[in-house]
C-alpha cells in the first residue's frame, strides 16, 4: 500500500497585520515581545487553515522568517549586511495586477566572516509547532548548494578563498540542524533547492557557472551536499522542494 498525504510545499502569506508589525519592531517603535505576540497568531492562524481543509502535514507556514532562507543568515554570523533583495533579486514575470519586476543581486552581497551559529536555525519553530498540532508537524530548510548565492570572489575570499571551502561549513551547520530537529522529534524535513530547476535559464546558469562550478558539477556536488545533510535518519521522511 502506498502512503499518501497532502502538506503545503512552500510558504503562506504574510497576513498585514504580520507585515507590519515586521516593520514596527525594525524601526523600534514596537517591542520584541509584543511582535512575538503577533507573530505566534499568525503562526496560530496558518495552522488553523491547514487543519480546517484537511492537511495531513502542518507547517508553520514560515511566518517568522523574512524570507525561506533567511532562519540561516539570522541565526549564523558571517553573512554581512544583506536585505530582502539578498534573497529576491532575478527576473520575475507577472500578470496585468503583478507587473514583471528585474531586481539587481545587491553588489556588497557575500559572506564576510568565518559562519559561527548564533543560536539553531529552526529549533524554536518546529517547537512551537509541535506543540501546536496533533498532526505531523514539517520543517522546511534551504539546501547547501543555494548558499553559492552569499559567496563572492571580491568579498568573500578572507575568509573563504574558495566556494567549496564556504559550503563545507554551510554543509557542517545543517547537518547539525537537521540532527537537532530530529533528536527533538521531527519526522519529516524539507529542503528547499529552487536554484535547480533555475538552471535552466541561461542567466541564472551563467551566474552559478560563474561561481566556479559547471554546471554537470553543480548537479553532482549539490546533490552529494543534500545527500550529507540529510544523512542518515532512517525514520525521518525527507522532502525536496524544487
Amino acid at each position: 500500500m502506498i502512503a499518501v498525504h497532502t502538506d503545503v510545499v512552500g510558504s503562506l502569506l504574510r497576513p498585514p497585520e504580520l507585515l507590519k508589525a515586521r516593520s514596527e519592531v525594525a524601526a523600534g517603535r514596537m517591542t520584541q515581545a509584543a511582535f512575538k505576540t503577533v507573530e505566534d497568531r499568525a503562526v496560530d492562524n496558518a495552522i488553523a487553515l491547514q487543519e480546517a481543509v484537511g492537511l495531513d502535514v502542518i507547517t508553520d507556514g514560515e511566518m517568522r522568517r523574512l524570507s525561506f532562507q533567511s532562519q540561516m543568515t539570522e541565526a549564523v554570523a558571517g553573512f554581512g549586511e544583506y536585505d530582502l533583495n539578498a534573497f529576491l533579486w532575478g527576473d520575475w514575470r507577472g500578470d496585468e495586477r503583478a507587473k514583471d519586476l528585474s531586481i539587481e543581486r545587491p553588489k556588497g552581497l557575500g559572506v564576510v566572516g568565518k559562519l559561527g551559529r548564533k543560536r539553531h536555525l529552526s529549533v524554536e519553530e518546529f517547537t512551537y509547532l509541535r506543540s501546536r498540532t496533533r498532526r505531523i508537524p514539517k520543517m522546511a530548510l534551504p539546501s547547501p548548494s543555494l548558499w553559492t548565492n552569499f559567496w563572492s570572489s571580491e568579498h568573500s575570499v578572507s575568509a573563504y578563498p574558495t566556494l567549496d571551502s564556504f559550503l563545507a561549513d554551510v554543509v557542517d551547520i545543517m547537518r547539525d540542524e537537521v540532527a537537532e530537529l530530529v533528536r527533538l522529534g521531527a519526522i519529516y524535513i524539507q529542503l528547499d533547492a529552487p536554484h535547480y530547476p533555475l538552471l535552466l535559464d541561461p542567466k541564472t546558469r551563467t551566474f552559478y557557472e560563474g561561481q566556479g562550478w559547471d554546471l554537470d558539477r553543480w548537479l553532482a556536488r549539490g546533490i552529494e551536499m543534500d545527500n550529507a545533510v540529510i544523512g542518515d535518519f532512517p525514520e525521518v521522511t525527507f522532502g525536496f522542494h524544487l
